[in-house]
């Protein structure tokens, strides 16, 4: 019948033998049986015409499933009308058919249209099927949907150890596949477990995932437990399972023994597959490793596999990273031929990344003779000529890619501007923001704010106020940047009117305050003396989830200071202290604060603190405790602190002879005298300084040797004396 069907293309000639008693099952094989869909619905035609035949479930399932491989959904559709007209009633293997060749043909939402309808009719989806749709949820990255569907199926099997099901090895795999690409990881090691508790036997893909899954997240035990349990099921690896090794131990840094998995898959007769090569070779590139890089490359020519173009154009970086430029260069020629705008791209970035940009520019000729130019490939090469500081070359050619047929997109803008600020040109760069703006690529506010950073930092505040306005005019909401550029900016140059003005904008914009931003805030009020505004910050910080950090803190100390607020100063002082935080700035502050009021037995404890926890590195904190001992007619301490600032080479300033000047006139020096001093170190700062010892020394009767020797090796205080 079957041969007849073949060569005879009449079907009432090549059946007419048969016509009078052809049985169901034969039908039904005649069908199955037909590679040419067209065919089979003409034979399946002829039995309806017929008239003679009764056409069960089962023949209509046959062709779903042909109709299906060849995706001819609209036949499909009119093949089900006709069931339903015919009252033929579809089965659990209808369905599964149905849902089999949707999820296959890509239309998973119309094969889960299809199990709804199934559930409908009170049926539950056999094992294939349900490994259809588990593999249809998976493909989607809907690993929640797996696993609701499978409980489902199974009454939630891992729930409850006692209705527990044995299923098909397939089934194990997909689930497992499924956890472990969802994370579940423990769910897969558990589905693992009931499977050979099962007594199904794991194959070597149900070993390559668990090994990829535990791999990939550094459980490097697990892995070699799973081996372990391969050898006891004698289940050999293959090459696949070699791979995963080699790229797992290079996700962890470990080449040696991942070039060992590559040597171990060949003794155990199995060929390296491209993806060995290339995992390795790639491995081998970015470790600008030649010698083994070049024997792969070897044997991946001799056997004919083909190097795709990560590869390739990591070989290029890795050529130039040793400064092998002939063979960077021809090794780039070599694939020219072939290469797309993507390809090109990769390699003129690795020309440019190191600063060879003559390179750079040929392989971008080359990228245009073949005409194979893209926005990505003018990305780089604008990329490269940054790296050059080469400003007016990279403009030229952004400027050029219109004539290209090339249009710029939001990286190409965003690289030329990046590229300009970093050379503080901001008067260029803000050309090219606008034009970003008309093409629609500006989205946020963050182009804005770095062109208004880097005017703020050559001094032209009223430019970066301009093009904040011109931002809100487009519709940008300013976001906490944006804003605190402009108060720092008029903060730092004393303008507060203007700083409260945009401070003032910011709240009633409602936006939120950030550690950032919160610190700025504090800063300008402190600088500016507005204490209330600066502990209703201070109190918002307070309650963060970080809290309040040492520069906050420290303005907050210093404000109070000015304030003599000692309680408040004192409880954030010792919340610094009993976090570990404190600094020598926050502990001046309380030195100062303590001397102002009077409190100095306190103070003395601080400048024990201060010189026992080596805080003591700057001029203003050494005049600090100079101040304090000369006022409790400590004159030793005070010059001893002199000689640390001499031998550690801190410089001391007009306010350290000052200081020392008030108490030589304590002391019975005359006016005169200390203005002879004063005159003797404005004019020669080395006989200054010796005629300033000298007097000390003799007054307090302190030996002078040292403190001149300190004098004499502090280079640089002589170099750059400044009184």
């Amino acid at each position: 019948m079957l041969l007849a069907l073949e060569t005879c293309e009449d079907l009432d000639e090549a059946l007419k033998p048969w016509e009078e008693n052809l049985n169901s099952k034969e039908r039904t094989i005649i069908l199955k049986e037909q590679t040419d869909w067209k065919r089979a619905l003409e034979i399946f035609n002829w039995f309806k015409r017929k008239g003679c035949y009764e056409l069960n479930v089962i023949h209509y399932n046959v062709m779903l499933r042909i109709l299906g491989q060849a995706q001819n959904w609209d036949l499909i559709a009119s093949l089900w009308r006709e069931m339903q007209a015919n009252r033929i009633t579809p089965t659990n293997s209808t369905y599964g058919t149905l849902i089999n060749a949707y999820c296959k043909g890509g239309l998973s939402k119309e094969a889960l249209v299809w199990l709804s309808d199934l559930y409908k009719q009170g049926m539950e989806p056999d094992e294939v099927t349900m490994g259809v749709v588990l593999q249809t949820y998976k493909k989607a990255g809907s690993f929640q949907n797996v696993e609701q569907f499978f409980k489902r199926w199974s009454s939630d099997v891992f729930d409850d150890c006692e209705s527990q099901k044995c299923y098909s090895l397939y089934t194990y795999n997909t689930l497992i596949d499924t956890y472990g690409k969802s994370g579940q990881f423990e769910k897969a090691s558990r589905t693992f477990a009931q499977m050979l508790r099962e007594g199904i036997v794991p194959d070597i893909v149900t070993f390559n995932t668990m090994i990829h899954m535990y791999g990939n997240n550094g459980l490097l035990e697990e892995v070699s437990a799973l081996m372990m349990i391969m050898d006891e099921y004698q289940c050999a690896a293959d090459t696949r399972t070699y791979n995963i090794l080699i790229s797992i131990h290079l996700k962890i840094n470990d080449l040696s023994i991942a070039a060992g998995y590559f040597s171990k898959l060949k003794l155990a007769g199995l060929e390296p597959d491209v993806v060995s090569y290339r995992t390795l070779l790639y491995a081998y590139s970015i470790r600008n490793m030649v010698g083994e890089a070049e024997a792969l490359i070897v044997e991946m020519e001799s056997q004919g596999l083909e190097i795709d173009e990560y590869t390739q154009s990591a070989l290029t970086r890795m050529y130039t990273n040793v400064g092998m430029m002939d063979k960077s260069w021809s090794w780039f020629e070599k694939f020219s031929d072939k290469m797309n705008p993507e390809w090109f791209a990769s390699n003129i970035d690795a020309f440019g990344e190191q600063g060879h940009v003559f390179l750079a520019e040929k392989a971008f000729a080359c990228c245009l003779s073949r005409q194979k130019l893209s926005v990505l490939t003018f990305n780089v090469m604008i990329k490269a000529y940054g790296t050059q500081r080469n400003y007016t070359k990279a403009c030229e050619l952004f400027d050029d890619m219109i004539e290209y047929g090339i249009h710029p997109d939001k990286c190409t803008y965003s690289s030329l501007i990046h590229i300009l600020l970093s050379a503080d040109l901001p008067h260029k760069a803000v050309c090219y923001l606008r034009k970003m703006q008309e093409g629609g690529f500006v989205s946020d506010c963050i182009p804005y704010s770095a062109v208004m950073t880097s005017f703020v930092k050559l001094g032209e505040i009223q430019i970066a106020e301009d093009i904040f306005k011109e931002m809100v005019s487009f519709g940008f909401q300013p976001d906490v940047v944006a804003y605190s550029i402009l108060i720092n900016a008029f903060t730092e140059v004393g303008n507060v009117s203007n700083a409260l003005k945009y401070v003032d904008a910011m709240k009633r914009a409602g936006v939120v305050l950030n550690p950032v931003i919160c610190n700025l805030l504090i800063k300008f009020y402190a600088k500016n003396g507005y204490l209330r505004e600066a502990q209703e910050v201070y109190e918002l910080i307070k309650v963060s989830e970080n809290g309040p950090d040492i520069y906050a803190s420290n303005c907050m100390i210093s404000l109070y200071s000015e304030n003599t607020m000692l309680n408040e100063a004192e409880a954030i002082f010792c919340d610094l202290k009993n976090s570990g935080k404190a600094n020598e700035f926050s502990y001046g502050t309380m030195l100062c604060l303590y001397k102002k009021l009077g409190h100095l037995w306190e103070a003395d404890l601080i400048a024990q603190d201060m010189q026992a926890l080596k805080l003591l590195s700057s001029t203003v904190s050494c005049n600090s405790l100079i101040a304090l001992y000369a006022t409790n007619g400590r004159m030793k301490q005070a010059v001893e602190i002199f000689h640390y600032m001499l031998t550690t080479g801190i410089q001391p300033d007009e306010s350290t002879f000052k200081t020392f000047g008030h108490a030589l006139l304590k002391y019975g020096v005359s006016k005169e005298a200390v203005n002879r001093l004063e005159s003797m170190k404005a004019e020669k700062s080395r006989v200054g300084l010796d005629a300033w010892i000298d007097a000390l020394c003799s007054i307090f009767r302190l030996d002078s040797v040292d403190l001149k020797q300190a004098s004499r090796n502090m280079n640089c205080y002589i170099k750059n004396l400044k009184l």
